[in-house]
């Protein structure tokens, strides 16, 4: 994997593989997306869902690959290496892809987007304190996040006070559509470049999911009484 690795690092697609491009291929002389890039250098079969990646990455790697621009789209290549081995079964991973991409669009999307991500926000909060075991609060990144929305920020606290969200039903459910409401947002916003914006949430993405996945806490195996 190494060659393919070097070249795709630097921006160049290994010989003899396609272009990235939107969408699902049968194979790679149909073209390529993301994830299936990914399958590739991994040496799995060819997929857009390769085993090597947590589901969640990358369903937003294939959102911001199929949000991206033609023109930029290349831009993404450096990044495939990066997501390849990242997957885990850590809760954490999953309100840590959640946080990065509602912070990271809250400021800038379409008014009636930022009431459902403000309450992404505060339940992947939640979540997070209950994994933690720790006291209700914000993370910095949210608070910040927040602080730029003030009225959507009231209303979402207003709504989450009669909703309980569970650590099942958030990474079941809430999570894949905070992911999906944020990329669309994102690629639909009144800003500049939206698609540095989408290749730098899933840089921030890429991040978290190695810092969750070394930091989590290895499972305890269960004893077995002696016979």
């Amino acid at each position: 994997m190494g060659n393919r690795t070097e070249r795709l690092t630097s921006g160049q697609p290994p010989a003899a593989v396609p272009l990235l491009s939107r969408g699902k291929h049968r194979n790679p002389r149909k073209g390529a997306c993301f994830m299936e890039f990914a399958s590739y250098l991994a040496g799995e079969k060819w997929s857009d869902h390769p085993g090597c990646t947590h589901p969640l990455l990358a369903g937003l790697a294939r959102l911001v690959n199929d949000h991206t621009t033609d023109e930029n789209r290349q831009l993404l290549t450096p990044l495939i290496p990066s997501v390849i081995g990242l997957t885990g079964d850590d809760p954490r991973i999953e309100v840590a892809i959640a946080l990065r991409c509602a912070t990271t669009a809250l400021p800038v999307v379409a008014a009636e987007r930022q009431l459902a991500l403000a309450v992404s926000v505060l339940a992947a909060e939640h979540v997070l304190g209950e994994l933690e075991n720790r006291p209700p609060g914000l993370e910095p990144a949210s608070r910040r996040a927040l602080d730029l929305v003030p009225e959507a920020a009231r209303w979402a606290r207003g709504f989450r006070g009669g909703v309980h969200v569970s650590r099942r039903g958030f990474r079941r459910y809430a999570a894949p559509n905070t992911v999906q409401l944020a990329v669309r947002g994102i690629a639909q916003a009144c800003v500049t470049d939206p698609d540095r914006l989408l290749r730098e949430l899933l840089t921030g993405a890429i991040l978290d999911c190695q810092k969750a996945i070394l930091t989590a806490e290895p499972a305890v195996p269960e004893v077995q009484p002696v016979r």
